[in-house]
């Protein structure tokens, strides 16, 4: 489990991150919503220590964060970020080695051979394994990206918008996908979405933020509702039931 203990963030006197309380736990899939600004990204590469924090402590499975080195925090913990993209002349099959790093330092094993052939067949890319990132279109490099993200193979998988890019089919197969990791191999997945209704069809939990604070952390039911929705992002939005699946409608 990720423990978060009233984390705060300051930014040139700006408070980012106001004392920010919540769990991640492994075997849930964990979606952060919430309006442009609230924080999500932020929050995110606060938790895998990316960025300092001004107050508070993250503890990632009863141990703090910043007692950990930083090659048994990248097996530990990965995150995908919209910055991360590379401009660099590699396959895909080479960004999905990239991985590995933390465990073989550019001299891949078997066992790492595995887990980047297990990451490209979970996200359908064989087929264009040997292709240059450069000519892919957007949504074939963010599933690459992805890719090498799960290759990593760590406990704790973090993704910053990861429906960037991509059409319905794909962004559903990546939904589908993030899910499974969660339920069937007892990862915790936590992703920023701005769509909720892909938070709600497939969230076990929700962490909601607005203006760097907590609005609401909780299991997706008691976080899809029309009055907690409405007050996060200052509009009308209605809960209707379609198959067992709770919708929310926004359009006027």
């Amino acid at each position: 489990m990720i423990h978060v203990d009233n984390l705060s963030k300051n930014i040139q006197n700006n408070s980012i991150l106001k004392d920010i309380t919540l769990d991640i736990h492994k075997g849930c899939l964990t979606s952060m919503i919430g309006p442009n600004g609230a924080g999500k990204s932020t929050l995110l590469s606060a938790i895998c220590r990316l960025i300092d924090i001004d107050h508070g402590e993250v503890e990632v499975d009863g141990q703090l964060m910043s007692d950990y080195k930083n090659n048994d925090l990248s097996k530990k913990i990965s995150i995908l970020k919209q910055s991360n993209h590379t401009e660099m002349n590699i396959t895909v099959e080479q960004l999905v080695r990239f991985g590995r790093f933390p465990y073989s330092k550019g001299r891949l094993t078997k066992e790492d051979y595995e887990a980047v052939n297990q990451a490209l067949d979970i996200l359908q890319l064989h087929d264009i394994k040997e292709r240059n990132i450069k000519t892919l279109s957007g949504g074939q490099r963010q599933r690459a990206y992805i890719a090498m993200t799960i290759a990593q193979d760590t406990e704790y998988i973090l993704l910053d918008e990861p429906l960037n890019n991509l059409d319905m089919k794909h962004a559903v197969q990546i939904m589908q996908t993030l899910q499974m990791l969660a339920h069937n191999m007892d990862k915790a997945i936590v992703i920023v979405l701005h769509d909720i209704n892909f938070a709600s069809c497939y969230s076990d939990q929700i962490i909601a933020l607005k203006d760097g604070q907590l609005v609401k952390s909780d299991v997706k039911d008691n976080v899809i509702k029309s009055d907690v929705l409405s007050d996060l992002y200052e509009m009308n939005i209605q809960i209707e039931e379609i198959k067992d699946q709770k919708i929310c409608l926004y359009f006027k």
